[in-house]
């Protein structure tokens, strides 16, 4: 039995009494109601009410419906251009993840972008690991410790400041401005440091000796200082800028 079909057959059944030796008899209405309400509350009418949970998902449904359909009311197109400006939100926010990484991972990843993420070691013990990667054919491995002995070996010759966050790319930069020469060479070796350390390539051994050949001629390279860049600039040439 439905809740509104049993009140109204209890308010008429309390309005109205009959008797077998009279006519029917007129209950006060405020008396028939609280007789029906309490007959009401009994269990039996309540069996197929829906429960606590279905009512908020239904009553979360027709809020979420009410607000779409006023958000469709204002947007271009009706239903079909919200829609539309729903997927490029999505599309911008899928693409800004992509390029920046998830706000929780930042800390991790800017740790892994570092050149030098597994604590210092001079320039001599990054060259005997990229040995020993070579030696075994281990090309990327090889590449990554090279790459870190050049610029190690810069911020030992006091060319660069020791830095424990720089990335190979601020490095070639850096190095390139007290380097000229061999600028276009740092940035070349610091997009292959990235490709096979973050972007999933494999090196080659051709990589691996162009990084060992670059960091020898960057140990054998005068520096571009303070006082030759202003010669520079007055028409002097510096030796490292000639290599």
């Amino acid at each position: 039995m439905s809740w509104a079909g049993g009140t109204a057959a209890l308010v008429a059944a309390s309005a109205h009494t009959t008797s077998d030796d009279g006519p029917p008899v007129t209950l006060p209405r405020d008396p028939a109601r609280e007789e029906a309400e309490r007959e009401l509350s009994k269990g039996v009418y309540h069996q197929d009410d829906p429960g606590l949970l279905e009512r908020a998902l239904r009553w979360l449904g027709e809020a979420v419906s009410d607000l779409f359909d006023r958000a469709s009311s204002l947007a271009p197109g009706g239903h079909t251009g919200l829609w539309l400006l729903l997927g490029a939100v999505l599309l911008l926010l899928v693409l800004l993840v992509m390029r920046l990484g998830l706000p929780g991972r930042r800390p991790a990843a800017a740790a892994q972008d570092a050149l030098f993420a597994d604590g210092p070691r001079s320039a001599a013990a990054h060259r005997t690991a990229a040995e020993e990667a070579a030696a075994r054919g281990d090309w990327t491995r090889a590449v990554q410790e090279h790459t870190r002995a050049l610029v190690r070996s810069l911020e030992e010759r006091t060319l660069l400041d020791v830095r424990p966050g720089r990335t190979a790319d601020e490095a070639a930069a850096e190095a390139g401005r007290v380097l000229p020469g061999h600028a276009d060479r740092l940035h070349a070796a610091a997009r292959d440091f990235d490709d096979v350390t973050y972007g999933g390539r494999t090196a080659t051994e051709d990589t691996y000796r162009r990084t060992a050949l670059l960091d020898a001629d960057l140990r054998r390279a005068t520096p571009l200082l303070a006082d030759a860049a202003a010669a520079s600039r007055a028409g002097w040439t510096s030796p490292g800028a000639a290599e």
